[in-house]
């Protein structure tokens, strides 16, 4: 798996996402393909300190339990519980909703650890920089392959 941080890495995941097109369908789920590059823009915009996002005890309890489930895997399962703030149900900009996420992909690129103004996880608790990198690679890569790039 590849590093949020590493320029290179990013190079891929954004050839993959180059290749998505307006008309790019779902393998699974019921997002499109707008809202799920605008659903992709809301996990870095937490993490670059642009959206705040709380939790209640249990959610984080729950997410403490769990972490070590999902930092072992290489990827996340299909249809995947998400934070209610990152749900995208509305119609956005293909092109504006694409490069706005390669923009934020490129933040990490240049930036590094530094990009992030958080190390806590609403749901996870305290991570690594490491494990920052792993959850949104493993994020972005889960939604590229539910769209087929």
């Amino acid at each position: 798996m590849g590093s949020i941080y590493s320029k290179a890495d990013n190079e891929i995941v954004i050839s993959r996402i180059n290749k998505l097109t307006p008309e790019s369908k779902a393998q699974w789920g019921k997002m499109t393909v707008d809202q799920m590059l605008s659903h992709c823009q809301a996990p870095m915009d937490f993490a670059f300190g642009k959206t705040p996002m709380r939790s209640n005890f249990i959610m984080r309890l729950f997410g403490k339990m769990l972490k070590g489930k999902v930092f072992s895997s290489t990827e996340f399962k299909k249809n995947s519980p998400t934070a209610p703030a990152f749900i995208r149900t509305g119609t956005y900009d293909f092109e504006e909703t694409k490069n706005g996420l390669i923009e934020r992909i490129g933040v990490f690129s240049d930036l590094g650890q530094k990009a992030l103004k958080t190390t806590k996880h609403p749901f996870f608790g305290e991570l690594t920089y490491d494990e920052w990198s792993q959850l949104q690679t493993m994020h972005l890569d889960h939604h590229l392959k539910q769209f087929g790039v």
